[in-house]
């Protein structure tokens, strides 16, 4: 009898310590592996990253590598969703976890980045190379942690897609072609999030990040509610320079009507390398990356798992 008492505490810990790490997943999220995820897809080896080169493709397949890895499984057929622009064959990358809720699993949640760049820019000390590490590496990398996270975890109500975009650079159409497709299969489409540029932070007094289309959605609100912390802000200059339209959240609320937005955290004080052969690794905050990625878990979770679509557009 006493072998099999101390048999049965051995068991309860063990599935404590199980538990527990699971509720703790948020601390698996290492600094080191973003900082070794954004440093090769922003290396010179992928060549700036234009949509239909071979640097690319190196990039797709380092995508589709960590979807195997953690085991996500591809939306369609494969991971990829290939469109055509004229000579050029583009592919966005598309990953999926089910959600558990035997009812909400049919909506869905959309978390993107685009992972394209624009290849070549004016030489700076010889170099040509536009590596695009804050945009958008930065957020390409966010997508993948996000993809892990709920890998392990599982506990997502509703299903996720972590989707990442090709040729965002020459116009939106990566995106706008997922949208439509989406579209035609008449998915429940619930919320849509698009992360550009969180690579660097704001100012120590400014909200973390902001959102564009502010307006448009009591989105914000209910993310800093989920959080308990407000994490997510208003950026007068986004509404300004139209960020709403200019990002790959902009097809999924043209196609779907509902809430669609883009999170960053440039704010156009805070890095002078927009579109230009310095945008490298190393102009990378990566403490501040890691705790974005972390602060924005229990903003998603509670977008995944409330009961009712509680996110709206405002009227």
């Amino acid at each position: 009898m006493k072998k099999i008492l101390t048999l049965l505490v051995f068991v309860i810990l063990i599935s404590c310590g199980g538990q527990k790490q699971i509720i703790n997943t948020p601390n698996a999220i290492k600094l080191e592996e973003v900082k070794e995820s954004l440093e090769y897809l922003a290396s010179d080896e992928l060549e700036g990253r234009s949509t239909g080169s071979k640097g690319i493709e190196k990039a797709a397949i380092y995508i589709e590598d960590f979807f195997k890895a953690h085991k996500i499984k591809p939306y369609f057929k494969t991971y990829r969703d290939s469109f055509n622009l004229k000579d050029i064959v583009g592919y966005n990358v598309v990953g999926y976890i089910e959600g558990n809720d035997p009812n909400l699993k049919k909506e869905f949640v959309i978390l993107g980045a685009h992972y394209d760049h624009i290849g070549k820019g004016k030489a700076v000390n010889g170099d040509t190379i536009a590596n695009g590490a804050n945009d958008d590496a930065s957020g390409t990398v966010a997508v993948l942690e996000w993809a892990k996270y709920f890998s392990k975890t599982k506990n997502n109500k509703r299903s996720i897609l972590f989707t990442l975009y090709a040729a965002e650079e020459l116009g939106l159409k990566g995106s706008g072609h997922l949208a439509e497709r989406l579209k035609a299969q008449n998915i429940d489409l619930y919320t849509m999030i698009n992360f550009e540029m969180i690579g660097v932070p704001r100012a120590e007094d400014e909200i973390m990040a902001y959102i564009s289309g502010y307006e448009k959605s009591n989105i914000a609100d209910k993310l800093n509610g989920y959080s308990g912390t407000e994490i997510i802000g208003f950026l007068p200059k986004a509404r300004e320079y139209k960020l709403f339209m200019r990002s790959d959240n902009y097809p999924f609320y043209n196609a779907f009507k509902v809430p669609a937005h883009a999170i960053s955290t440039f704010d156009f004080t805070n890095f002078d390398y927009y579109h230009h052969v310095d945008d490298e690794a190393d102009k990378m905050d990566f403490q501040h990356m890691t705790n974005f990625i972390k602060k924005m878990i229990p903003a998603i979770e509670g977008m995944v798992n409330t009961t009712s679509k509680e996110i709206k557009l405002n009227e």
